[in-house]
């Protein structure tokens, strides 16, 4: 019979050490947000920000997994206290957070090793702190006389919760509510709670050594000494569902929606997964996973990628979810199953640490290099299921010949794709076909090769017919997205066919340009003629002969057909690849017709204003989006300073902010009304519009009302003044809340 008072010391014990990994891994979601957001304004919206910013956390984060292994597996527990004391004590120099003094980035070069120098000053010592926490505490754990101590890869679990739970609070509770200076004091407050746990930890390890001997686990005859074989097979568990989360987060906003904060969704399952397999009832669950898996991938498959044009894009969201919660809890399941005894904890996580990084870093240093598309998603479907558990490894001859089915796939694809010349009229058909062959490779399940190539051949077999049928002329990747041409037919003012050009980012329009030659100066979309921009145009159409106009976003580049040869245009665009898209007369004529008197500047739009003549533009026009989302740092009260700063007197502010899912009215509106400046908007639906007019959203913003008056008095569009909202604060460098603003 187990004595009380021993049950509540185990059971206190137990809590002291999750409680640490909890707080440490909520530390570690919270400040990777916090921070990127005080850089951001520095450094402007440069996806290559985040990058550089990511590959540096997971960097630190395998240190820190380095530095628990060596000093738990080289040190005493008296030393390995002494040793981690200092480094803690040395972590509060960089309390509390803020930037360096006097930093500045560098304008003329590359900023990514200022970045990185930047955030090894500021944080580099407490995120390292962090980082160390999971793996090191755990070890402790297993050193202490506890009665759970032979295997405390539970605890993970409450790492997990952490991050999980401070994955969700940011957006959600902490961003709206406290400003980054509160975030930035009770993150150093939570830091400084985090190093008292630790000491307590350190504290029960020091006397649980001084009173007792304990014996290291028992280890089972494999982990005497581990085999290469098995620490790949680690890294690979880690590394592939690493990639797929971002292949899956790219994928989605990509090819499904861009929806703000869609990206919870898959990093929620990511570590949920890693919550369930590291829990007690992790070995009654993962083969009932194993089992389910390929029975979810009948539907995924033949929806996802076949047949997708049948589902709203909500179900195809939660199939592609439902899809990677199988996957990574298959492979996360493996990891669990496979774990070491606690001789080898460290190492265990030091090698999931290193592939989780590695496949972060390919797919964002590596993928868009080498891929037009997100093509690192399907390849890593492929991976997991290599990955499932195979009841015997196959001989070479074995995997060669589970290899030619999925070879005969892909031939016998590739043949009928480039013989039939008008592959469409039998699209039907063929996505029959692929369905059928899904089912057949479902029936193959039990041969892991044949299985995984076969799924991977359907995909990309399907992944081709879409691509045929979109009319894609051209497909490039970079750090900025996916950019496509596509050609599409409309039906003309006389009722017959005729073929147009449009530009996409991701699933959003982005420009688009008529063939005829009496046609391609005619703006389109949300730039037309009758359109809220052709109106401003023609309103001022006396006034601004000379003007100097300013436009952030250049798409196809449309908005130069309202150009007069006597005004100076100057286009800002942050990816080289819009302006050589944009310039080349085979996509869209629209910069070789008009642009004559322009000037581009390349780079992020805020910094390129920020560097022009006070006063200089009469017009400055706000047209940049990153698919359908408008970077939050060109729209903050910091941001309007500037703008205005650049405007002369006089001079206008135009927002596009047509978007699916956000009111960015709110924003500008309260800005105008804490400004004092003068705001109208336009909410334009056209009645029986001209071919590719659509319906569009702009505000104008000047110092003056008298400024605006013409478009108010005019009768050429519905421009109303800003409606008023109480609701929300305005959106500064230190605040911004996407949620406030969700329609």
């Amino acid at each position: 019979m187990t004595h009380p008072a021993k049950t509540n010391q185990s059971l206190s014990w137990t809590l002291l050490f999750a409680g640490t990994l909890f707080v440490s891994a909520s530390l570690m979601f919270v400040l990777q947000p916090l921070f990127g957001k005080i850089l951001l304004p520095l450094l402007g919206g440069s996806p290559a920000v985040w990058n550089t910013c990511m590959v540096f956390y997971q960097t630190i984060l395998f240190l820190g997994y380095l530095y628990a292994h060596i000093i738990s597996s080289r040190f005493k527990p008296t030393r390995q206290i002494q040793l981690h004391s200092v480094v803690i004590l040395l972590s509060f120099l960089a309390l509390p957070l803020a930037l360096p003094e006097n930093t500045v980035p560098p304008t003329e070069s590359d900023p990514t090793l200022w970045i990185v120098w930047t955030l090894l000053i500021a944080i580099g010592l407490p995120l390292f702190v962090v980082s160390t926490t999971s793996p090191l505490i755990q070890k402790w754990f297993a050193s202490i006389k506890h009665r759970n101590s032979d295997d405390p890869y539970f605890l993970y679990a409450a790492s997990n919760a952490g991050s999980l739970i401070a994955l969700i609070s940011y957006p959600f509770i902490i961003e709206p509510h406290m400003d980054l200076s509160a975030q930035k004091t009770d993150w150093s407050l939570g830091y400084i709670l985090l190093c008292l746990l630790i000491a307590a930890c350190a504290t029960l390890l020091y006397k649980s050594k001084a009173q007792h001997t304990p014996t290291e686990a028992i280890a089972t005859p494999a982990d005497i000494k581990l085999n290469v074989g098995q620490q790949l097979h680690w890294l690979a568990l880690a590394f592939v569902p690493s990639s797929l989360l971002l292949g899956l987060t790219n994928f989605i906003s990509t090819d499904i929606a861009s929806v703000p904060l869609l990206w919870i969704i898959p990093l929620t399952v990511y570590l949920l997964s890693f919550i369930i397999v590291f829990s007690t009832w992790h070995d009654a669950i993962h083969p009932i996973i194993v089992k389910i898996q390929p029975f979810i991938l009948i539907p995924f498959i033949t929806y996802a990628f076949i047949n997708p044009a049948d589902l709203p894009y909500w179900m195809y969201l939660i199939l592609h979810v439902i899809a990677f919660f199988f996957a990574v809890m298959v492979c996360h399941g493996e990891l669990s199953k496979h774990r070491p005894s606690t001789q080898y904890l460290t190492q265990f996580y030091l090698i999931m640490s290193f592939g989780g990084m590695l496949g972060g870093m390919f797919n964002t240093f590596v993928a868009p290099f080498i891929f037009n598309g997100i093509y690192e998603y399907p390849l890593m479907i492929i991976a997991a299921l290599l990955l499932r558990p195979w009841s015997t490894t196959p001989s070479l001859k074995s995997a060669l010949l589970q290899l030619i089915w999925p070879a005969s796939l892909i031939v016998i694809g590739l043949i009928l794709y480039a013989s039939i010349s008008d592959l469409l009229q039998y699209f039907d058909i063929i996505v029959i076909s692929l369905i059928v062959l899904t089912i057949i490779s479902f029936l193959l399940r039990s041969k892991p090769i044949t299985f995984a190539f076969s799924t991977g051949a359907i995909i990309f077999l399907a992944l081709g017919l879409h691509g045929l049928s979109s009319h894609t002329l051209y497909q490039e990747r970079t750090f900025f997205g996916v950019l496509a041409v596509r050609e599409s037919v409309l039906t003309d003012e006389k009722g017959q066919d005729e073929t147009y050009h449009e530009l996409f980012h991701g699933t959003t329009k982005h420009g688009a340009q008529r063939l005829p030659e009496d046609l391609q100066k005619t703006p389109l979309t949300y730039y037309s003629r009758p359109g809220p921009m052709g109106q401003l145009f023609k309103e001022f159409d006396a006034k601004n002969q000379n003007w100097n106009i300013g436009v952030v976003g250049l798409g196809a580049g449309a908005l130069t057909c309202y150009a007069k040869e006597s005004q100076q245009w100057t286009l800002y665009e942050i990816d080289p690849l819009v302006v050589d898209i944009a310039s080349r007369p085979e996509y869209f004529t629209y910069m070789k017709l008009c642009a004559h008197q322009s000037t581009m500047r390349i780079g992020d739009a805020r910094l390129s204003i920020d560097k022009e003549l006070d006063g200089h533009f009469d017009l400055l026009i706000m047209d940049a989006f990153s698919s359908d989302s408008v970077p939050t740092h060109l729209i903050t009260k910091e941001a309007l300073d500037i703008y205005f700063k650049k405007l002369k007197p006089n001079g206008i502010l135009a927002f596009h902010i047509t978007n699916r899912h956000l009111a960015l009215k709110k924003v500008l509106s309260i800005h105008a009304e804490q400004m004092h400046l003068a705001a109208l908007i336009q909410e334009y639906k056209p009645q029986n519009p001209p071919p590719l007019v659509v319906a569009t959203d702009w505000v104008v913003m000047a110092k003056k009302s008298d400024t605006l008056s013409p478009l108010s008095l005019s009768q050429l569009g519905n421009w109303e003044k800003m409606p008023l909202y109480f609701d929300m604060k305005a959106w500064t460098d230190d605040f911004t809340n996407i949620v406030s603003i969700w329609k």
